[in-house]
Formats: C-alpha cells, sequence, structure tokens
C-alpha cells in the first residue's frame, strides 16, 4: 500500500502521512529537516511485520509549511493527529535524532497511544543533554555550502560506506524546504528538554546509539536509558549518527525483536 493521505492538526496544518506493510501499526520518526525519505534505506525492513507509517514533518516534504514557531512537543502533537486520522489508537514508535526527541515527548504526553518505544541517535536536551562539539558546528556552518554538505555525509556515515554508496542520500535533509523551516526545524530541535518528563515514559523502552556518533554524541545513550525506567541499551560500535541504514543488518533485527518481544535482558 502506498498511499498518501493527509490529516489536518487542530491549528489548521495539513500533514501528509504514508502508510505502507501491514501488522501492528509502527510509527517511524525522522531527524530535523527531514520529510519521510528519511526511512527510505530501511522501510522495507519493518513493513514485513508492521503497518508503517511515516510522515513528512510540518515545514517539510507534501506537508504545510506555516512561519511559525515549531517545537519537539508540537510535532508530537502532529503525531497524534496523524494517529488519530488513520483510527490507530496504540502504535509502536521509533524516533531517530530530532525524530527520537519528538518521541519522548509522545510517549510522556501521551503514553496510551504508545505501545513500544525506541530511541536512535537522540538526546534528552536541555542542560542535562550532551552537545556536539565546537569543531562540528562549525564544520556544518561553513560557509562552503559544498564543504559543509560533505561535513554533514561524514557525520552521518563512515567513510567506507560513503565510498561504497556515492548516493543520493536521503538522510542529509528536505531539498525542498523553505529556508524559513529549515531554520524553525533547527531551532525546535536545539530548544528540546525533556528531562523532567523522561520519568513518566511507561512505554518498554530501547536506546540506541552509535559509538562514534558526533551529530549527537553517545554520551545522551546512557542517559536517557538511565532516565526512562527500565529502558535498554544497545550502543553500536564503529556507527555514527545514520546508524539504521549503514548499520541495517544489525540495527534493524535488533529493532524487531525488541518491538516483538524477543529480546534478552
Amino acid at each position: 500500500m502506498g498511499a498518501m493521505p493527509t490529516a489536518t492538526t487542530p491549528d489548521g496544518v495539513a500533514l501528509s502521512y504514508q502508510v505502507r506493510g501491514r501488522g501492528h501499526p509502527l510509527v517511524l520518526l525522522a531527524g530535523q529537516a527531514n520529510s519521510h525519505h528519511w526511512w527510505d534505506g530501511v522501510l522495507a525492513d519493518f513493513e514485513r511485520d508492521h503497518l508503517t507509517v511515516t510522515l513528512d514533518w510540518r515545514g517539510t516534504g507534501e506537508s504545510g509549511k506555516p512561519d511559525e514557531p515549531y517545537s519537539t512537543r508540537g510535532f508530537a502533537a502532529d503525531v497524534v493527529a496523524v494517529l488519530d486520522d488513520l483510527g490507530v489508537e496504540r502504535a509502536d514508535v521509533y524516533g531517530t535524532s530530532m525524530g527520537g526527541r519528538v518521541a519522548q515527548w509522545l510517549a510522556a504526553d501521551h503514553p496510551h497511544r504508545v505501545g513500544s518505544l525506541v530511541l536512535g541517535c537522540t538526546s534528552p536536551g536541555g542542560r542535562h543533554g550532551v552537545e556536539r562539539g565546537q569543531e562540528v558546528r562549525r564544520a556544518l556552518g561553513q560557509s562552503d555550502r559544498a564543504a559543509a554538505g560533505r561535513a554533514l555525509l561524514e557525520l552521518m556515515y563512515t567513510p567506507a560506506w560513503l565510498a561504497a554508496h556515492p548516493g543520493p542520500h536521503r538522510t542529509v535533509g528536505d531539498p525542498g524546504m523553505p529556508a524559513y523551516a529549515r531554520r524553525r526545524h533547527l531551532l525546535a530541535s536545539a530548544e528540546h528538554d525533556a528531562w523532567d518528563a523522561l520519568p513518566r515514559i511507561a512505554a518498554p523502552t530501547l536506546v540506541l546509539h552509535g559509538t562514534d556518533d558526533l551529530m549527537t554524541p553517545p554520551a545522551n545513550a546512557p542517559l536517557l536509558a538511565g532516565r526512562i525506567p527500565d529502558a535498554k541499551m544497545i550502543l553500536i560500535a564503529g556507527a555514527r549518527h545514520a546508524y539504521f541504514e549503514e548499520f541495517r543488518d544489525y540495527a534493524g533485527p535488533v529493532v524487531l525483536d525488541f518491538l516483538a518481544g524477543r529480546m534478552r535482558s
């Protein structure tokens, strides 16, 4: 199934979402300034066992792009609007990067809507979160846009993987996104702070992170796992920010095992 339906949020924004596969619903939440195409490289792994639900964040893809403040908590409410439009009362949720920030709020604010929770390459934010280093910030912010783009790719993937996979790469931002919306996404992610809400998360939770992730440092993983009751944590050796794609053969089965209750303690 490849329908492209649209949900409308309480504030009137149209959200494009995508439904594929069959089985228990699984919502897949993409990173900052990315549309549902973030998941293109691995979606097939999940739709064999799950009814997968992806969406274009407001500001991206085919969704509305209002020029007004965005927040990770507001994005979580947008996910609820999609679930409501689908008639799905409860779903498993797998959020990566900014999508993992959104997933924290989704599980804390709407516990009855979340079955199991997977948080990948993400952070609790605020003063407790571990920020990327200044060298990374400088590399991403340099005026030479081609060099900045290359720096972003090297934060997402290892050099060996990039040599074997020249692209196109679907995890480095929605190319059609307006500049104002890109800034809104950046600010929403930077202002995320769910630290006080994390102990409210009741969903069984798995925290995944690459050990070589400089975009969102891996020190954030034990912070999340220690703050969320009974959370499990797995660090993937040698993986960078897009671990879910480059280390697909390991990360995908780990997530599926967790969602199916097959993961050993």
